[in-house]
This record gives C-alpha cells, structure tokens and sequence, in this order.
C-alpha cells in the first residue's frame, strides 16, 4: 500500500482523509497532540512534528510516496519557512516522494480589474500573504525540478461550507461595497477543493498549476445578499470604497482592493473534477438545508 502524509491538519485536510484512508496508509502531521486520538479514529497514523520547529520534522524523512501540503504560510515576513522547513526534511533521505500537491491561493494574482484569467496570468502579489504563497510556490517547483518529484500547485479562492458562510459578518451588518465600487470575487467549497487534492495527487501534472474554483460570476456584496436571503438575514449596507478605505480593517480592505474572474477549464479537463457545487447558489442551498434537518432532528 502506498504512503500518503497529510502536511496541515484543517479543515479541508480532514474531509480528504475519508477518501484518502481508504487508499493509503495515511500519515499526519500534527502540532498539537491533543488532536492525535480524533485523527488516528479517522483512519490516520499521527505524527507530531511543527512545521516552525525544523529539527521536530525528522520523522518525515524517507516516509511517504505521496504528499499533500495544506499548511498556511506563517503569519509574518515575505518568506514560507515552513515550506522550506519541510522540503529540508523531505530532502534528506534518498527515497523522495514521487508526488507533491500544494494548495496555494488565487490571491498571488493581485487585483486583475475585474478582468478573466486563467493559470497563464502573470503573478502579481499585493499583500504580505500573497508573496509568501508565490515564495512557496516557487520553493516547491524549484525543489520539484531539481529532485524529479512531480509536484502540482492547486490555487483555490474563499472557501466556503455550510459552517464557512459570513453569517456573523451579516449578523453584525458589516458593509459591502456599493456596485459601482465593488470587485468580482471567486469561491470553492470546502468539499469541492478537498476533491480536487485527491484527484491531482492521482492525475496532477509535474510543474502544473491548477484554479480550484467553481462556475460563480459574482461580486462579493452579491455573494453577501446571496446568504443573507437564504438566512433571513438583512443584506449588509453598502459603502463608497473611500469610506470602506476609512473604516474596515487593513486585513479586510485588502480582499476587498482585489477583483478577479477566474476560469476552471483546467480542472474539468486534465483533473476530471466534476464539483459537487458548481455555484454558490448550490452551496447555499445544501447549507440551508443542513441547518433545517438538524432543526428537526
């Protein structure tokens, strides 16, 4: 049976390894040794280890034939040391993996002007997150070529799921942008990006990027309205990007600044991902009626 580790114990990570465990024998790095006994339920062999502490990694050397790299960036600096932290262990034993998925973000392409784009858009970072998800990446590649591993980058946008919907930014009638300020914006969910590492840690190409996005063609206060209406919620008031610049957040204005309409051919054809939730509207809607059958149950 072939080896797979799991690098990023979240969210998306868990709802791969259902599908994964039965396959491999799955392997987990983990920080915190309070999840190992929830994860070893689910089917997987944990290990502790801390993508920040190098010298904690060296159980990963020589383990694994395949690899799914879902850890963040750390929070600070315009470098991955944990992507650098974890090739280092990867690298020193002689039996590399042979295959090495990493999900990035849509967001090293930068603002776009609203614009369509595919993989062949030129990168672009404009926020701190951005350029240590480009420096991850060009560290995978470059690791890949030089050690003939196969490694494939899956850009993904906002992840959504039924309990990943903005209903405490509604709740708390947070303003969206006025229409004629506001950016287009792309979505996944959360099952829909966890079927997508499964299906490029099998058909991923060497050297590939991938956009893990759904068929949506919204802006981001339309998405708003969208959940607000299926939660009986009130739609969040809209603001001039001047005022928005003034009030929100920096972390905040910076996805707003951003717009970007991106296509998906790439995973419809060279991965064969069919998406459980082609659009937010279908996403929605499973959430809403989750919430109604626990209601009745």
């Amino acid at each position: 049976m072939q080896k797979i580790l799991i690098v990023g114990s979240g969210d998306v990570a868990r709802r791969t390894l259902s599908h994964l465990a039965r396959r491999y024998r799955v392997y987990a790095l983990l920080r915190d040794a309070g999840r190992a006994a929830a994860w070893r339920a689910a089917g997987a062999i944990p290990l502790l280890g801390d993508l920040d502490d190098r010298a904690s990694l060296q159980c990963l050397s020589g383990l694994a034939d395949l690899v799914l790299h879902l850890a963040p960036p750390p929070g600070e600096g315009r470098r991955d040391r944990r992507t650098r932290n974890l090739l280092a262990a990867l690298g020193k034993s002689k039996s590399l993996p042979r295959h090495l998925v990493y999900v990035s973000t849509t967001g090293v392409y930068g603002d776009c002007g609203g614009a369509q784009i595919d993989e062949t858009r030129r990168l672009h970072p404009e926020s701190p997150r951005a350029l240590r998800r480009v420096d991850a990446e060009r560290c995978l590649r470059d690791w890949g070529k030089r050690n003939a591993v196969s490694v494939a980058i899956l850009r993904a946008p906002g992840i959504y799921a039924a309990d990943r919907l903005p209903i405490e930014r509604l709740q708390k009638g947070l303003p969206a942008l006025l229409e004629a300020d506001d950016g287009y914006t792309n979505h996944i969910h959360a099952d829909d990006l966890a079927a997508a590492c499964i299906a490029a840690l099998a058909r991923g190409q060497a050297n590939r990027v991938y956009n893990v996005v759904d068929d949506s063609d919204l802006r981001m206060a339309d998405y708003f309205d969208r959940v607000a209406d299926a939660f009986a919620l009130p739609r969040p008031p809209r603001i001039s990007r001047g005022e928005a610049e003034r009030t929100l957040p920096p972390v905040q204005m910076s996805f707003m600044r951003e717009s970007r309409r991106i296509g998906n051919d790439r995973i419809k054809k060279e991965l064969k991902l069919r998406l459980a939730y082609p659009t937010v509207d279908a996403g929605i809607a499973e959430a809403v009626r989750s919430r109604r059958n626990a209601c009745l149950s």
